[in-house]
């Protein structure tokens, strides 16, 4: 025989429900912490410094690149990792991940993965490059970096150790360079037509100028020979 339950009960545990689904406190915001992801800023710097000297990374030397972190930080706004993203030709480096308890890493890098893939889509970055030997990072869809990508590696980046990851962003990378170059060179021979019609325009001119002027005296001319004549006449 079913139980029923009383009225009052029910709509209390109905309550419950919905207030468990969709109000201020879901399943996600009870189970898990909250992490923040953004750009770095000055104020971060006294941090990402502690953080990066735990790494054993050239701290003065990222310092003077900050804006190029990004960090995670807790609900408190504690820092607990940060990642760069330096860009070169139209490409993107990966470089100096540390957080500040490695137990986190697992869970905070998707989150910095995640926030570096859109900075780069919004930046319209070809291709990624890492030298971080972290697994994720071959799990996430770098490979390691073959004869014909490394051909593309910019030159900034290129004195670097070899150890490199990629990941291409663009099927069409080659199309979009070769396109650029050709719009590039599109633009340098019409500036140079440019030219040549404007060269071209000012001798005209002059043409015209000296054409104008030599039929100005020639009508002055005209003109006083005309009175001389008509004097002598009437003389």
């Amino acid at each position: 025989m079913p139980v029923t339950m009383p009225q009052n009960a029910a709509s209390r545990q109905w309550r419950r429900l919905l207030e468990f689904g969709v109000g201020p406190f879901t399943f996600d915001d009870m189970s898990f912490p909250t992490y923040r992801v953004r750009r770095a800023t000055l104020d971060d710097l006294r941090p990402l410094a502690a953080l990066w000297g735990t790494m054993n990374f050239e701290v003065d030397e990222l310092a003077r690149h900050i804006t190029d972190f990004h960090v995670v930080e807790s609900a408190q706004g504690a820092l607990l990792g940060a990642a760069g993203l330096q860009v070169a030709e139209r490409q993107g480096l990966v470089h100096s991940e540390g957080f500040t308890d490695f137990a986190l890493a697992d869970t905070l890098r998707p989150r910095l993965w995640e926030r570096l893939q859109a900075v780069a889509k919004n930046q319209g970055l070809l291709r990624l490059w890492t030298q971080e030997q972290a697994p994720f990072w071959s799990h996430c869809g770098l490979v390691e970096a073959d004869g014909e990508a490394l051909e593309k590696l910019p030159a900034p980046w290129r004195a670097l150790p070899a150890a490199w990851r990629t990941l291409k962003l663009r099927d069409d990378l080659d199309t979009i360079v070769s396109a650029d170059k050709a719009f590039a060179a599109f633009v340098e021979s019409e500036r140079r037509q440019t030219a040549r019609t404007l060269r071209r325009a000012k001798a005209v001119k002059a043409v015209i100028v000296l054409l104008a002027f030599l039929f100005l005296a020639l009508m002055v001319g005209a003109t006083l020979y005309l009175l001389w004549r008509s004097r002598q006449l009437r003389r």
